[in-house]
């Protein structure tokens, strides 16, 4: 009879996600997380599978954190799917900006947890019973998860960012002292981000997104059978 397991998943992910937190993902490795753990590192590689299974243990922890919505309604079915894109994606922005220091690796990162994929499966519901299909479907699935997920980091590494701990006075005095004539973009916008909360502009980026495919019909969008023989002929030329 094989020996009890000493730890949950669900403690590996915290332990894991604690260090990522504390000291960035450099900081993520075995004999770190047994020490969270107060084990010895060996024992951890009973459970972790080497640098991708620590990985692995952050991504989903984090997105584990945006539980998915319960299904509405069938494939066809337009009613409240932009509600439920709503629900999906603003769970997945709050989870992510939770976790700054894992942005990096949420972006280039997949895994296959259960909780992960009930949350795209939700999101990929909703825009099914939108109409979309196919390669349309596709594209609108990578439309919304990747605003998601950018959006998150332009908030926390872009150059409107407090991330860095200067405070958001200092980055809009910074703005504000930049040439008018050649930022008046940037100037303007930092004024804006300092009147608005961060939930707000979250909400108002997301509604264009969904009225872009809101106005763009699924059938409007080529049918994956139509895009993949160009694909492959872009790739043998």
């Amino acid at each position: 009879m094989p020996a009890p397991r000493k730890f949950s998943q669900e403690q590996l992910r915290d332990a894991a996600l604690a260090i990522v937190d504390e000291q960035g993902l450099d900081a993520l490795t075995m004999r770190a997380l047994a020490a969270r753990l107060g084990t010895g590192a060996m024992t951890i590689y009973n459970y972790v599978d080497g640098r991708d299974g620590l990985d692995a243990l952050v991504t989903a922890a984090v997105l584990g954190a945006a539980p998915a919505p319960e299904a509405r309604g069938e494939p066809g079915d337009p009613s409240d799917w932009r509600d439920e894109v709503r629900a999906v994606g603003t769970a997945l922005w709050r989870a992510v900006r939770a976790h700054p220091n894992a942005i990096p690796l949420l972006l280039t990162r997949r895994t296959l947890d259960e909780a992960t994929l009930d949350q795209a499966e939700a999101l990929l519901g909703a825009l099914r019973r939108a109409g979309f299909g196919g390669f349309g479907l596709l594209t609108a699935f990578r439309a919304v998860s990747g605003f998601v997920t950018g959006f998150a980091q332009a908030e926390l590494a872009g150059p409107l960012s407090a991330a860095r701990g200067d405070g958001f006075d200092t980055v809009l005095a910074r703005a504000r002292a930049l040439p008018a004539e050649r930022y008046a973009g940037l100037r303007e916008i930092a004024e804006a981000a300092a009147a608005a909360e961060p939930g707000a502009e979250f909400r108002a980026a997301l509604d264009l997104v969904l009225a872009g495919l809101s106005a763009t019909l699924a059938d409007k969008i080529p049918d994956s059978r139509e895009v993949a023989p160009r694909a492959r002929a872009r790739s043998s030329s």
